[in-house]
């Protein structure tokens, strides 16, 4: 009898959800704010999986520490907010994958480092809110990911076996996070990649070029484990 319940879990931006056109919309808004040139599309695809203080690096020139940084700072979360989930949309093919978890019975979450004030809003302007098994930010944590904890925590909200599971992710620091959880490994080569970043040396499981090439996984998953 098979008794290794699987779980299959996505980190948000750049993986699950296209969050980068509401990004764009807001960051040059605050950049219109204060007088500065806006950025292109491009880059602002390029910096959103790291975070909004990376955005304001690229907008502003400021980094933590530096005069007005804060200001700025809270000013793209507060412009974020009132604008997260106007254009946002999940990545090409990931409708269908999700449907196909859901009807062979395999609980999926999210695991991000992206606030819950900001998560959960965007998942349920989706229509997702009641489908996803688990919601893991950094709110939940003592340990961002690459630090396993919040996979971990996922994997036990859902009631699986992360020996059994897949995370799926745009990041080195999201394989890392799989990895150290034990969990099956696969790099979303259609999100946000850094400029610069080599994919291949993250040394995930599969990589992927759209979210259909995930269907197959789920196939073994439910095959093997259900």
């Amino acid at each position: 009898m098979k008794t290794h319940k699987p779980s299959v879990h996505f980190d948000l931006d750049g993986t699950l959800v296209d969050t980068a056109p509401d990004f764009y919309v807001v960051l040059n808004r605050v950049l219109e704010e204060a007088g500065r040139a806006p950025v292109s599309a491009a880059q602002v695809r390029q910096q959103v999986s790291n975070g909004a203080r990376a955005l304001i690096r690229l907008g502003f020139s400021l980094g933590p520490g530096d005069e007005d940084f804060e200001y700025w700072l809270n000013r793209l979360l507060d412009a974020y907010e009132q604008h997260l989930d106007v254009e946002s949309c999940l990545f090409p093919g990931m409708t269908e994958v999700l449907q196909q978890l859901d009807d062979a019975g395999i609980p999926w979450g999210v695991v991000t480092n992206k606030p819950v004030r900001f998560s959960r809003p965007v998942l349920q302007g989706l229509g997702l809110g009641e489908r996803v098994g688990a919601i893991i930010c950094p709110d939940h944590v003592q340990q961002r990911k690459p630090d396993p904890e919040g996979l971990l925590l996922a994997c036990r909200q859902v009631g699986a076996d992360p020996l059994h599971s897949i995370y799926v992710g745009d990041h080195q620091r999201d394989i890392e996070a799989g990895r150290n959880a034990g969990m099956e490994t696969v790099a979303a080569l259609f999100g946000y990649i850094d400029a610069g970043d080599n994919p291949e040396d993250w040394n995930a499981d599969h990589y992927i070029h759209q979210a259909s090439e995930l269907h197959g996984l789920i196939d073994t998953l439910a095959e093997n484990y259900l």
